[in-house]
């Protein structure tokens, strides 16, 4: 029996929790050329010109970007692995987000602004005269907080939602498999950035590594081991379903989720439901503002679940965060968790 989802305690990748209220609008000030470097960027009047991508499952007309503004890791990995780092203004980047200085583009983040550790509000992206917005539908945009690619239109700021996120997208939902997802994304960009080709590049890069993983995991045969993702949450563990990497992650590398019978993002299980998988190992989803070593201590000495396997034969795998939200550092979290998954079987 598949356990309901309800709404979230504390912030999760994808559902969050304070909001703030926007003083004061202003119209958003013409793009300002910048010096281009890293990927080639069409310039000059070319720059007009708009290219119609799809945003979820809607056709959308985009300029090309001078002051984007990502929200979170992943938005803004995205933006660095295609070369983007002079077209990114800045990013918001909240507690549960570790360090940028863990980041493979940590040098990229060191040449933008850090414009807010708080959630993703209206307020932060019009101050700064944006011309785009990078997030997720629930993991920075939100109707709550008053923040949505509809509201971003009508004040003439464009916004790109990852693919992963639309799975619930209202009006205009869109589904794919998170991996899938991912590459989309990248395509996506590389056309609103004229650098198809180096998106294509990258792209066909993480899928070479994706392939040869799973060529290794075909290779070892056996079983899939049933993995159980912990999020957090003491009264109800939150977990990941199957439309969020960690799922792929999980499948790719050889394992099994044990709610891959969920449809759905990031949500909130039974610890009942828990026991009866009885998983194998576990994942920690480890965030900058809750360690993995508090959530492992935790589980074992919770009643609830210090007899789960994983638990007594101390099989826990530590994710980081941003290679379990929608990111190119999804594939570095592939490789990692099947050597893993590798060094049980041996």
């Amino acid at each position: 029996m598949s356990p309901t989802a309800p709404a979230p305690r504390r912030p999760r990748p994808g559902l969050h929790r304070r909001s703030r209220t926007l003083t004061a609008l202003t119209a958003l000030a013409a793009t300002l050329a910048v010096a281009g470097c890293g990927a080639d960027v069409t310039s000059g009047a070319e720059e007009e010109k708009r290219v119609t991508v799809k945003r979820c499952g809607e056709p959308v007309p985009y300029t090309v970007p001078r002051r984007a503004v990502a929200y979170e890791g992943g938005s803004a990995d995205k933006l660095f692995s295609l070369g983007l780092t002079d077209h990114v203004l800045g990013y918001v980047m909240p507690p549960a987000n570790p360090s940028v200085r863990t980041s493979p583009w940590a040098k990229e983040y060191a040449k933008v602004r850090k414009l807010s550790d708080d959630l993703l509000n209206k307020e932060v992206v019009v101050s700064h005269r944006a011309d785009l917005v990078v997030a997720g539908w629930n993991s920075g945009f939100s109707d709550q907080r008053g923040i949505t690619p509809a509201i971003l239109d009508k004040l003439g700021i464009q916004s790109f939602l990852h693919t992963e996120s639309c799975f619930n997208y209202p009006g205009h939902p869109e589904r794919a498999t998170p991996f899938k997802a991912l590459y989309t994304d990248l395509e996506r960009l590389g056309r609103i950035f004229r650098v198809e080709k180096r998106a294509d590049e990258v792209v066909a890069g993480l899928k070479r590594r994706v392939a040869a993983v799973e060529r290794e995991t075909a290779r070892a045969g056996g079983e899939p081991l049933p993995v159980f993702l912990y999020d957090s949450g003491t009264d109800q563990p939150f977990t990941a379903g199957n439309q969020v990497p960690p799922h792929d992650i999980i499948r790719s590398a050889g394992g099994r989720n044990v709610f891959a019978d969920l449809d759905a993002r990031w949500t909130q299980v039974g610890w009942e439901a828990v026991t009866r998988s009885a998983p194998e190992v576990i994942i920690i989803l480890d965030y900058g503002d809750q360690p993995a070593s508090e959530k492992i201590e935790f589980l074992r000495t919770s009643p609830r679940t210090r007899a789960l396997p994983a638990v007594r034969k101390n099989q826990f795998f530590v994710l980081h965060y941003n290679e379990g939200i929608s990111g190119p550092r999804n594939v570095d979290g592939l490789e990692k968790f099947a050597a893993y998954l590798t060094s049980l079987r041996r």
